[in-house]
């Protein structure tokens, strides 16, 4: 890029995944701080969320399903843990897996989560008609496609 004709700033495309990566980062810091009342991470939502629709779901397969190391969900496991919002359980068939359940605190802190979250969702959300919406939930989707295979 040697001279202005080639900057970006003016390009459709950039101009527009720039506002998208600005949204991005807006409802994440938000979202962050809605939490904070209730002492969880972004990343602690995450993994409660998926444990409460895959109960006994393993480590191993919980990493992959958050697109995280193991080493990320063995840091994070035990200060859920610790405050009693899950349990870690050897495999029936298989020591070496640990199945991971949500205790009945765990459920109650995801429902609060869930309530402060969907409310974020419905306030950002209500600037679209429900066309809108499913058009962008579809570009999201393909958007997410195309950077899983680059």
């Amino acid at each position: 890029m040697n001279n202005k004709q080639d900057l970006p700033w003016d390009n459709p495309r950039f101009r527009n995944w720039i506002a998208l990566v600005r949204a991005e980062k807006a409802v994440v810091a938000a979202l962050s701080k809605a939490l904070q009342p209730l002492d969880l991470k972004l990343a602690q939502l995450d993994m409660l969320m998926n444990l409460y629709r895959h109960p006994g779901m393993s480590q191993h397969d919980l990493a992959r399903k958050l697109l995280v190391g193991r080493s990320n969900i063995t840091m994070l496991l035990p200060q859920l843990e610790k405050r009693g919002l899950l349990t870690r359980e050897n495999d029936a068939k298989d020591k070496r897996i640990m199945r991971l359940t949500l205790t009945g605190n765990g459920e109650e802190l995801l429902m609060e989560a869930l309530h402060i979250y969907n409310g974020l969702i419905e306030t950002v959300m209500a600037q679209t008609s429900p066309s809108e919406c499913d058009r962008m939930g579809a570009m999201m989707t393909r958007i997410s496609e195309v950077m899983k295979n680059t």
